[in-house]
């Protein structure tokens, strides 16, 4: 029987070099640089690429991949525990290689891409000389493929696309986009949509304007607001089949949403850290925060609720690592994204509160963070979604009852007990 909570000691030390490179080389970016997507900003070149390249040299570079790509072929579980680092910083998944939304195409582009989608796309891609974008969600219908309007149609050796989408993330500094379009809109409703490659500078491919999150001006936007009109690309950018849109995107989402819940344990982890300096540094009242109960509540919901989340995504992580099938792990990938924004809003609000009008400021990070909670409960599916997905599996491994009452109805279980043991009752009244 194997049961253990520890990492082996050679991966440990993987983990504390990482730990200690992201600390004292990636996070000053952070307060530096812009987005870590501007791969073509000088700046972005001169400061960023010496950092890969180090990276790159100790082996950890990119390593979601398998060696079929270049990479270690990593598991999920070292990978979440590797993100569990790089989540600290803005900077930090591209320093490794291994960033959003960039690791969810590379996925795709490596399942249903050509030789020469590879060539053109996937190489540049895996060595972060270019990023990409994924356009999925509409305007009108979020992420719901069954209402999508955005048409793509067949005219001789290639497709054309019609239609609008939003918070298309990195679209601004993408050399190629994936985008879900509508092939069929009379196919049953999952095989109405085909996935293709879209080249950012095809004509049409108009970029409405770039949305910021909450509180981040017009100018740091990067959620496109795109509209396709007339994009022509040719025959062979579909990715998969025709109507196989569906499938080609479940390929990225199952990892994706692993790497995400772990990055967001980086970000609240360190929140928490902050939270208990605080409570030990700030004196009101009569005596320091750390004292008073309201505080020691706060601190403690949020360890034991940190604590809990981080299990569940690391044993979400092994399972995958078990049965190769994201399909198989569903379930357990549906709680951490239901779970994930709520762990994320709940840790950030109260370091809020406990840093009184400085953590309600731009100098601490936690008023944005509360917005990028609510981001986090709808970017990959609404959080909703994924709990009704969590219903859904629970219940299949349970039956109705075939009676009028449960199964466990006491009077039931209390006949079924005596039928089994009635006789030893007998025989001890009879001795009495």
């Amino acid at each position: 029987m194997a049961w253990d909570f520890e990492t082996d000691a050679e991966f440990q030390k993987e983990l504390d070099w990482i730990s200690d490179f992201v600390t004292n080389e990636v996070e000053p970016l952070d307060f530096l640089l812009g987005s870590p997507y501007d791969v073509q900003n000088p700046k972005n070149q001169e400061l960023v690429r010496p950092l890969q390249d180090e990276v790159k040299r100790r082996k950890l570079w990119a390593c979601h991949l398998g060696p079929e790509l270049g990479g270690p072929g990593y598991g999920q579980l070292k990978l979440a525990l590797m993100n569990e680092i790089l989540g600290r910083t803005r900077f930090g998944p591209v320093v490794f290689g291994c960033q959003a939304p960039d690791t969810g195409n590379a996925e795709i582009l490596a399942h249903y891409g050509s030789d020469a989608h590879k060539e053109r796309y996937l190489k540049p891609l895996l060595n972060n000389e270019i990023v990409s974008c994924y356009s999925m969600t509409e305007p009108h219908g979020g992420a719901d493929p069954k209402v999508f309007t955005c048409r793509a149609e067949r005219q001789g050796d290639e497709w054309v696309l019609n239609g609008e989408k939003w918070f298309s993330s990195n679209a601004r500094w993408a050399s190629f986009l994936i985008v879900m379009a509508v092939t069929d809109p009379e196919a049953p409703p999952y095989e109405r949509c085909s996935m293709f490659i879209v080249p950012t500078e095809t004509p049409g491919v108009n970029i409405l304007r770039n949305v910021a999150v909450g509180l981040d001006s017009e100018e740091e936007g990067s959620h496109g607001y795109i509209r396709y009109e007339n994009v022509r690309v040719p025959a062979d950018h579909l990715l998969g089949e025709v109507g196989q849109g569906f499938v080609v995107a479940q390929t990225r989402l199952g990892g994706g949403r692993i790497h995400h819940a772990m990055r967001t344990i980086a970000k609240v982890s360190r929140t928490f850290d902050m939270m208990c300096e605080r409570a030990l540094s700030r004196f009101t009242q009569g005596e320091v925060l750390a004292d008073k109960q309201m505080v020691q509540e706060k601190i403690a919901d949020s360890w034991m609720e940190i604590e809990q989340f981080r299990l569940i995504v690391l044993r979400t992580a092994w399972r995958i690592d078990q049965s190769k099938d994201y399909m198989k792990v569903r379930k357990d990938i549906a709680a951490i994204k239901a779970l994930m924004p709520k762990v994320y809003h709940d840790v950030a609000s109260r370091a809020l509160q406990l840093h009184g009008s400085l953590g309600a400021s731009n100098e601490m990070p936690f008023a944005e963070q509360v917005i990028d909670s609510f981001h986090m409960g709808l970017a990959d599916g609404p959080t909703e979604v994924h709990k009704v997905t969590v219903a859904r599996q629970v219940l299949r491994d349970y039956a109705p009852s075939e009676d009028l009452f449960p199964s466990r109805h006491i009077p039931k279980l209390r006949e079924q007990a005596l039928a089994k043991l009635g006789e030893a009752f007998e025989h001890e009244v009879g001795n009495t």
